[in-house]
């Protein structure tokens, strides 16, 4: 699929601070795409640079394969969602839906027509004459969505839309904002520095450091083969252990601390490694403690629980092990039945060679 967006060598300085470091993009028609990293990282500028709102220091950024240099942003075929929302107080839920077609063409009854489609596809049906003051800030999101919409952009800019909603109302607005996209078929870029959301919403996502791209990939190829330990960081929980990696006649082994001798298949280990140390890392729910009266064919070592966190439907355990100085971090579904364990308590760690990945040291 030909490419809607596309930045090639983008650069952006202020003054001697370098924002963005040769930005290569490619963000195709119709996708959800996210800009994931922490604060600082670059992420809000490279939104603002497609928007219109910031000009590049260098490099070329493409719409639809139109060069935009020298177009201001109220000409691009984008619109944005501000974190803010920008809700004008004095004005109806309508009268801020329609305040972006108040220089259109259109006659008042195509507008009425227009707010009231934007309105329903956001599930506001029926609120506009409400006072947009009186709203909560959930509708309000929602609100700031309609009138982005109603102009009918080819790219909807997200700027951390969902941050200021509290956690069950950010969780529903995330499926929201699925299945708007869906049905209105538009590209949608996020920003967004949380990547439990990142990971639920996006087609694909960028995650970003320091104004560069450490790593573009679809969510499942991210949270399961991050190509560096500052991804596998920032992407979900990651446990860290030490390795020596050997290798005999193809097959590629390796020396895990704590844990043993593991043969690795090709398919999981990145290519250019090269026999010396590496760091391995082991998500918390591919780890497993083995309870009394429970039996496993993987592999097993002995632990001692140091910290208990309990959520409920899950249960995280901190254990430690003999040869590792850090203690591992082990997620735990809560089943009928299943005792939870007491700090002190010793176990046994299952654990597989098909759940480490390993990264450069």
């Amino acid at each position: 699929m030909t490419a809607l967006i596309s930045l090639r060598g983008v650069q952006k300085y202020y003054g001697t601070y370098h924002a963005l470091r040769g930005i290569d993009l490619d963000i195709k028609a119709g996708e959800f795409f996210s800009l994931l990293g922490p604060s600082g990282c670059g992420k809000t500028t490279l939104l603002r640079t497609i928007a219109g709102f910031e000009g590049l220091s260098d490099g070329t950024l493409k719409i639809d394969g139109k060069d935009m240099s020298g177009v201001p942003a109220n000409l691009r075929p984008t619109n944005m969602v501000f974190q803010s929302y920008a809700i004008f107080p004095h004005l109806s839920v309508a009268e801020n839906v329609a305040f972006g077609l108040r220089k259109s063409s259109m006659s008042k009854k195509e507008k009425s027509a227009a707010v009231k489609e934007a309105l329903d596809m956001v599930g506001l049906g029926g609120f506009g004459g409400r006072a947009s003051h009186a709203l909560s800030g959930g509708q309000r999101q929602r609100v700031a969505l309609a009138r982005a919409l109603i102009l009918k952009p080819k790219v909807l800019l997200l700027d951390e839309p969902l941050s200021a909603l509290d956690k069950k109302m950010r969780e529903q607005m995330q499926v929201e904002l699925i299945r708007l996209q869906r049905q209105v078929g538009i590209t949608f870029i996020l920003v967004t520095h949380d990547q439990e959301e990142a990971l639920v919403m996006s087609d694909r996502i960028a995650v970003m450091f320091e104004g560069e791209i450490g790593q573009m990939d679809d969510p499942e190829t991210l949270y399961r083969a991050p190509n560096s330990r500052r991804v596998a960081e920032f992407i979900g929980k990651m446990n860290f252990l030490t390795g020596v990696v050997t290798t005999d006649g193809g097959t590629v082994s390796v020396d895990v601390a704590g844990l043993g001798r593991a043969e690795l298949p090709a398919s999981q280990v990145p290519q250019g490694t090269v026999p010396g140390k590496v760091s391995i890392g082991i998500r918390p729910e591919t780890l497993a403690i083995l309870f009394d009266g429970e039996t496993t064919q993987r592999r097993v070592v002995d632990a001692t629980v140091s910290e208990v966190v309990y959520y409920g439907d899950m249960t995280y355990y901190d254990v430690r092990i003999a040869g590792v100085e850090s203690a591992l971090t082990i997620s735990m579904k809560n089943l009928i039945g299943r005792p939870v364990l007491d700090v002190g308590a010793k176990t046994k760690v299952i654990w597989d060679e098909r759940s480490l990945v390993l990264l450069p040291a």
